[in-house]
């Protein structure tokens, strides 16, 4: 009874809790269809095979049944074989017809054909026949009378039956099989150019959306809690929700919920962990795509899915529609040359843009949608009514990396004692969520790799090193002189930017090889809003200061430069010809923000100018450079120190630089910070 009583308790107390999730049911497969098909053939082959009369020779037929007087008849088919059928009488005495009673030949319900002669022309095997027959007559009617001979040959005598018969189930079957063949190429082909299984990957189904629903009936946990660093674009995706969630409060005030708003930022700032924090708080139906999931290699495909989507959208309204990297459909049109305004996408972003805010009203479908190229988007796209708000989201400042460390280090083993989330955020300048997501990943990874039991601080910072610069390569086959060169090459950096006012902080160089780069300075940026000329002439110096250090102490340099190179050519192009900051030139910027200027063949100045331009770069580039060769050569007793010691130990800290060069002319951090630093990987120089 008690036991009874605890069962009825825990039925109540479970009565309002939702059931688990039941197992699937498997579904249908036409497959298994073909596979009942293919038994039966077989089947029927098989039954018919085993059930066959067997064949047999002419001496057989000639000498033991037809001279015995056992064959009752004989069927010629289509003047192909004959068909021999022995007398019921005749069974039992000889034993050849053994087997026809093993098969079931013999008995009443089958009454032959028993055996099967097979025969080059029915001429021939008429011939054959009458000849043999008329022996075996002569023999037998030898004394005999007339009237008995007459009878002998009118019951002995076996005239040769003609038939004509078809195969009706092989005809049939070779005729259905090239029709289900050609229909079956069709369908794997359709499936396969439809995305494969599903609704969407039917024959008739091009058209249908692609998109994946999330509603009340489909769990995402995402939340705003997990999102982490992104506060002011929370907020107004946050508004989104609370509108869906709360609308009288908007309404009663003749407010409008925005019909869009685009996501824009770098890769893996965490675009689309928003949306799903949205999908995941809203609690209304959520539809998710890509803008490549509208593309399809047939006319009018995504055109007919954008219908599709947001006719199942207005059907659950109040609703949302998601579409990731919206840049594959939403370019601006008119700029391909090859084919004009016939392009599918063309088509499919009109129709999309008919369905946002076209003639028909379409209300209660909010659309969220995320790209990093907001700049090659149609103007149309982006205008109020259809994306209302752009919501940037970009890479985390030192606060927010903070919040992010802090969600990513929650399932991790660590030590807390000598981890500390401020000093990770700053080791991190200028990366993503995603990078940070892996800096803890690879931490992890680094300390399972020398079997600890914990993650260190220091595997944290081998994660940074390794993430940001490759993996070590010790085993490279490097030779003495061009270690020689990697080092000065190196050390010129270090002291370059360690004299420079505004150069970012030196925390470390090495030279051990890492990913492409055979050596490599680190730094830790001073993380700014606005940069000032002095200060982006003290970078470029800092720079050249590598390739400036082979030409002071070797009189010769290499390839090794080429980042250095390629890094400050595009900065002084930058301060020339979009920043202003040239005195010839003036306060005039050619940059375009719409990169519309990315389609056209002509530059928004005149050849004079362009000449002018590449006179100023190249002036700015040779003024640093020769900077670069004073400081060295004014300190080129302490550089070649600085050299050997890089080649003695491989890596060399701030400390190093600070016995040998003493301070520097202005310290950004504090003596604590100092300690801290470790290493941000700002330069990596390939070296050949």
């Amino acid at each position: 009874m008690e036991k009874d009583n605890n069962k009825e308790e825990a039925k109540e107390k479970n009565k309002d809790k939702p059931m688990g999730k039941l197992p699937k049911a498997p579904k249908f497969s036409i497959y298994w269809v073909y596979g009942i098909i293919a038994v039966v053939f077989l089947a029927m082959q098989f039954y018919s095979t085993s059930n066959s009369p067997e064949k047999i020779n002419w001496q057989i037929f000639a000498n033991r049944m037809l001279a015995k007087h056992h064959v009752q008849k004989i069927v010629v088919v289509n003047k192909e074989y004959a068909e021999i059928y022995i007398k019921q009488d005749s069974m039992k005495t000889d034993t050849i017809y053994k087997s026809l009673t093993e098969k079931g030949l013999g008995n009443i319900s089958n009454l032959g054909p028993h055996f099967l002669l097979e025969f080059i022309t029915v001429e021939e095997f008429t011939k054959d026949l009458n000849d043999a027959q008329n022996k075996i007559l002569a023999k037998d009617t030898v004394g005999k009378t007339p009237e008995e001979k007459e009878n002998i040959i009118a019951n002995d005598f076996i005239p040769i039956a003609p038939a004509i018969r078809k195969d009706w189930t092989a005809d049939l079957f070779w005729t259905i099989l090239p029709i289900a063949l050609i229909i079956g190429v069709w369908v794997l082909i359709m499936r396969r150019m439809g995305g494969g299984g599903g609704g969407a990957g039917q024959i008739f189904n091009f058209g249908k959306s692609k998109a994946s629903l999330y509603d009340k009936n489909t769990s995402v946990t995402t939340t705003f809690e997990n999102v982490a660093g992104l506060e002011e674009a929370k907020v107004e995706v946050m508004e989104i929700v609370d509108f869906l969630k709360n609308p009288k409060k908007y309404t009663d005030l003749g407010g409008k919920i925005p019909r869009g708003a685009l996501l824009v930022g770098p890769p893996g700032t965490g675009k689309t962990l928003l949306a799903k924090a949205v999908a995941g708080e809203a609690q209304v139906p959520f539809f998710s795509m890509s803008g490549s999931d509208f593309v399809e290699m047939f006319v009018g495909v995504g055109a007919s899915r954008v219908r599709d989507l947001f006719k199942q959208a207005k059907e659950k309204a109040p609703c949302i529609i998601f579409i990731d990297e919206i840049d594959a459909i939403g370019r601006a049109r008119g700029k391909n040359a090859m084919t004009g305004g016939n392009d599918e996408r063309e088509n499919t972003l009109n129709q999309l843009l008919t369905e946002m805010d076209g003639f028909t009203a379409n209300v209660g479908v909010i659309i969220l949608a995320a790209t990093n190229r907001a700049d090659v988007l149609d103007r149309a796209l982006l205008r109020p009514g259809r994306f209302d708000r752009q919501i940037h989201v970009e890479l985390p400042d030192l606060e927010e990396r903070k919040a992010i460390f802090a969600v990513h280090l929650k399932p991790l083993k660590y030590e807390l004692e000598s981890i500390k989330i401020d000093f990770l955020a700053k080791q991190t300048p200028g990366f993503s969520g995603a990078d940070i997501a892996n800096i803890c990943n690879e931490s992890a990874l680094i300390a399972a790799r020398k079997n600890k039991t914990s993650i260190e601080k220091q595997d944290f910072l081998d994660a940074i090193d390794r993430i940001i610069g490759g993996l070590e390569k010790r085993n490279k086959i490097i030779s003495v002189k061009e270690k020689k060169t990697i080092a000065y090459h190196e050390s010129g950096h270090a002291a370059v930017s360690w004299m420079l006012k505004y150069a970012h902080p030196l925390i470390k160089v090495t030279i051990v090889p890492r990913g492409k780069a055979l050596g490599a300075a680190w730094y830790l940026p001073e993380e700014r809003q606005i940069t000032t000329k002095e200060q982006l002439l003290d970078e470029m110096c800092a720079t050249l200061g590598g390739r400036a250090a082979e030409e002071v102490f070797f009189n010769e340099i290499s390839t090794g430069a080429l980042n250095d190179l390629e890094r400050v050519s595009k900065q002084a192009y930058s301060m020339v010809a979009f920043f202003g900051l040239n005195d010839k030139l003036g306060n005039i910027s050619y940059y375009d923000s719409s990169g519309q200027n990315e389609y056209s063949f002509s530059k928004p100045y005149s050849e004079h100018t362009a000449e002018v331009i590449d006179q100023e770069v190249s002036l700015l580039i040779s003024t640093a450079y020769n900077r670069a060769k004073q400081i060295l050569i004014d300190n080129k007793e302490n550089v070649h120190t600085l050299a050997e010691k890089l080649l003695t130990n491989e890596v060399i800290f701030r400390e190093d630089l600070e016995l040998i060069f003493g301070s520097r002319p202005v310290d950004f951090n504090t003596e604590q910070e100092n300690k801290d630093l470790n290493s941000t990987l700002v330069e990596n120089i390939p070296l050949s």
